[in-house]
């Protein structure tokens, strides 16, 4: 263990504890290489600990009224504005984002936290008329159980919000396993989720890789909810193992997503969303644009200015105010990326600026990619089609509104979608015709606001979402109820010819 690094343990039923095996991992800043703590490396057995220690503390949390369970969750989300800066800075040296984003990612959980907790005084159900007399007719909520939250590193306060504070206040209980390149800050997540006064039990805290804790908590009996956000590849495994019990299962996978610039376009307001969309985050969203669809009127002076504007952006450690964009994830990110750039050459993009790790100074203690702009890009391109996840976007020469909604539901994805333009009937067209479970106007593809649903189409997931009152439905059972106060057998339709 590297000297004056604390090492951190696992939440299982309230207490906190090591893994059986002893080893552990390093969380490390992407920005400077520096450890920032060392996590116990778990497997199997910690999970079955964990399923068991929220199975027994379900029998208890179901049943506590669902305003009783909001009251843990707004006191939850007045320890996270208490220390909204603490995490925001956290954020910025585990993950890299820059503070400002980091920020938001904190008030993102603020905000699904409070709703979600307001959602305790209501879960609504239905009443109906029956079709027979001296009989009521209902529907209620019901939670499920036990929940397998499995989250990503790119958002790592916010996530585990939509999907934790959801499950919470519908009664069912949680065993969390948070990325491994982020654990420090899904350890504060639970700390700050106990201090708030939540049953021991009731939220559960495994860490390690994939392959021994998320494969296990996928395929554990006593896990029947399970929700992942997470790669395309991964997610189809998860559907795959939790298929054979019937699990309940929420994906939130990739995105390819375009931005359309018309050529009657505001293209000042176009631009500042392009280089919002496509490098906020290091471009490490599943929402980010990574493909601008530009009217062939107006492409050369997009080009022109996006290329102008990011060379003004300034790459460095998200703590300095000075950074627009910080270092992607790791290496093995930094490596990926780098892939594409030389795949797009390969194809015969034409690349505008960027295409290079950064390195030379403090960069070179991190992993820093150089804002890159492919231009010249066909829609069938690689570079144009699969998911890279970092700060690169490629423009697309459109003709027209038709063949630039072709351009954009064009690929395997669904996730977000933008159209920069000034005539209302295109903006309307955009919205009905454009593929995708997100369509801003006039805006980039980010910011989603917690109160609406958030998830894609096609590959992006598998149907159901995040946020607002659809995960309600994610997280319950629906029951309906039949009250017969006519004292004698009423048989339905049989009685009703």
């Amino acid at each position: 263990m590297a000297v004056g690094v604390k090492t951190y343990r696992n939440c299982i039923g309230g207490e906190w504890r090591d893994a059986a095996s002893g080893k552990t991992f390093e969380s490390v800043s992407p920005a400077t290489g520096e450890v920032l703590g060392e996590f116990p490396e778990s497997g199997p057995a910690e999970v079955d600990q964990a399923a068991a220690a929220a199975r027994d503390a379900y029998a208890g949390w179901r049943l506590v009224p669902a305003p009783k369970r909001a009251e843990a969750l707004y006191r939850f989300a007045q320890l996270l504005v208490a220390h909204k800066q603490e995490l925001a800075e956290l954020m910025t040296q585990e993950m890299g984002k820059v503070l400002p984003e980091a920020g938001g990612d904190v008030q993102e959980a603020i905000d699904m936290t409070y709703y979600m907790a307001g959602e305790g005084r209501r879960l609504f159900g239905q009443t109906t008329p029956s079709e027979l007399p001296d009989k009521f007719c209902l529907s209620v909520r019901q939670p499920i159980g036990v929940c397998g939250i499995i989250t990503p590193w790119n958002f790592p306060i916010a996530i585990p919000s939509w999907k934790i504070t959801a499950a919470l206040i519908c009664g069912n209980t949680v065993v969390f396993k948070p990325a491994t390149d982020t654990p420090l800050l899904g350890t504060r997540f639970v700390e700050l989720l106990a201090e708030a006064g939540l049953p021991a039990g009731v939220v559960n805290l495994v860490h390690g890789p994939g392959g021994a804790v998320g494969e296990r908590l996928v395929q554990h009996p006593d896990v029947p909810v399970l929700s992942f956000t997470g790669s395309r590849e991964v997610g189809t495994r998860v559907a795959e193992q939790a298929a054979p019990r019937l699990k309940h299962v929420h994906l939130e996978l990739g995105g390819k997503n375009g931005i359309v610039v018309m050529d009657d376009a505001d293209l000042d307001l176009a631009l500042e969303g392009v280089v919002w969309s496509a490098f906020g985050t290091s471009g490490q969203r599943c929402t980010a644009a990574s493909r601008v669809i530009v009217h062939e009127r107006v492409y050369d002076a997009v080009a022109t200015r996006l290329v102008a504007a990011v060379e003004r952006l300034r790459l460095g450690n998200g703590l300095d105010p000075e950074t627009d964009v910080g270092p992607v994830i790791n290496r093995g990110a930094l490596e990926k990326i780098h892939s594409y750039t030389e795949i797009g050459l390969a194809e015969g993009a034409k690349l505008l600026t960027g295409g290079e790790v950064a390195t030379g100074g403090e960069l070179a203690k991190g992993w820093y990619y150089r804002p890159t702009v492919f231009g010249g890009v066909e829609a069938g391109m690689r570079i144009a089609q699969e998911e890279i996840f970092g700060p690169t976007t490629v423009l697309i020469r459109v003709r027209d509104l038709d063949e630039a909604i072709r351009v954009a539901n064009g690929i395997e994805y669904g996730l977000s979608s933008s159209i920069f333009t000034q005539d209302v009937n295109r903006a309307f067209r955009a919205i009905r015709d454009l593929e995708a479970g997100i369509t801003y106007i006039n805006a980039g593809t980010t910011g989603a606001e917690v109160h609406l649903p958030f998830g894609g189409t096609k590959a992006t997931g598998n149907g159901h979402r995040e946020a607002g009152q659809a995960a309600l439905d994610f997280f319950t059972e629906w029951k309906a109820v039949y009250v017969d106060y006519s004292g004698r057998l009423q048989r339905a339709q049989i009685d009703n010819q």
